[in-house]
């Protein structure tokens, strides 16, 4: 991967982290006065907590992203050490899918949340729970590179010796 995509992707990563910044600091409260407004007491601070945890599940990733890329950038992603970020990557998006989960228990009594948009956000949640397994799949993959770039260094160091 060239210097020129690894900063047009650290770039996007900076706006998006801002962004959600922005969310967690502004938006989240202006959605908590909104609920309060509305007249949802009972599933206002669950429904807060969700998204706030929600929002941190998604910048954990975006710093292990830039963590990655930062291993890209010194050629050192098919090492040991990425399995630690992959792992976080993973963490965080089954959080997400848990989150979602709940944020769909917590909906689902009463009469305030329309059926359907509980069983979209139960979808939803099944949908970032495949992302997590779409990711340990990747790591399996990441696995069986470092497994042979460390075999191709091992022949190559028995090489150099018989030569």
């Amino acid at each position: 991967m060239g210097k020129p995509t690894i900063l047009a992707l650290r770039m996007v990563l900076v706006l998006v982290l801002l962004g959600t910044v922005f969310v967690q600091a502004v938006m989240v409260p202006l959605f908590g006065a909104d609920l309060a407004e509305a007249g949802a007491e009972a599933v206002r601070v669950p429904v807060l907590l969700i998204a706030v945890f929600g929002i941190l599940s998604f910048q954990v990733c975006l710093v292990c992203v830039w963590r990655l890329l930062t291993m890209v950038r010194r050629g050192t992603v098919f090492s040991s050490a990425a399995f630690r970020y992959v792992d976080v990557v993973i963490g965080a998006i089954s959080a997400a899918a848990l989150l979602l989960f709940a944020l769909g228990a917590v909906l689902a009594p009463g009469e305030g949340v329309a059926p359907g948009i509980v069983l979209l956000i139960g979808g939803l949640g099944v949908t970032v729970a495949a992302g997590a397994l779409l990711v340990l799949v990747m790591r399996a993959l990441l696995a069986s590179a470092v497994a042979t770039a460390a075999e191709a260094a091992h022949l190559r160091t028995e090489l150099g010796e018989v030569i």
